[in-house]
């Protein structure tokens, strides 16, 4: 499974955004990486560099490499919508993403790993492919015999975000939630601005 295994700090400064999830050494310098970062005169950025900017942060948040990214981008571009809103909701519908917003595992990248080792079920079979994209009514769960699981019990015990999210919905006791359906633009709380990968790729 291809993903990204570089430095994740660096990244997260280099974009200007903990990326990555809490990360207390990005909090300690949250100025870009290199020489020159902490220096107070920095030269202005063009379009493009804040258009390709955008689209990095959205491919390392939500863990796509390049050709992944390309791929859901022109999947977006063929749908009905506003491209932008499609392309974050594809995002968000992936089957990593949406058992790391479940909480049963504490990042994407732990929830890749959970689904590629087989812990997980959609509408009661195994699926190991991270970048599967949900439909509504689909049913996560956690695999019976990985319940036990003591990374899995931790995280769901230690769940932060208490926000109820709206395209999803939770039963602890079965350990299992539903993909109600894709996520409107305001409740996906990413700080992407998604018009402007759209104006990259239209170039």
């Amino acid at each position: 499974m291809a993903r990204y295994i570089g430095p994740r700090t660096k990244k997260a400064r280099a974009l200007g955004e903990p990326i990555f999830g809490l990360d207390k050494a990005y909090e300690r310098r949250k100025y870009p990486p290199g020489q020159h970062g902490g220096g107070k005169r920095r030269k202005q950025k063009s379009d493009y560099a804040l258009q390709l900017m955008e689209k990095q942060k959205a491919k390392y948040t939500y863990g796509v490499l390049e050709k992944q990214f390309r791929n859901i981008f022109k999947m977006a571009s063929s749908k009905k919508g506003v491209t932008g809103e499609v392309l974050l909701q594809l995002l968000e519908a992936r089957l990593d993403n949406t058992v790391y917003r479940l909480g049963i595992a504490p990042t994407r990248r732990g929830a890749r790993q959970l689904v590629s080792h087989k812990h997980i079920l959609v509408n009661g079979v195994v699926t190991n492919i991270p970048s599967a994209v949900l439909k509504s009514g689909d049913v996560i769960s956690v695999r019976g015999k990985s319940q036990a699981n003591e990374n899995i019990v931790t995280s769901i015990a230690n769940k932060s975000d208490v926000r109820n999210w709206t395209w999803l919905e939770w039963n602890p006791d079965r350990m299992e939630g539903t993909f109600l359906s894709f996520p409107e633009r305001e409740n996906i709380p990413e700080k992407i601005n998604e018009q402007l990968i759209v104006e990259l790729y239209s170039k």
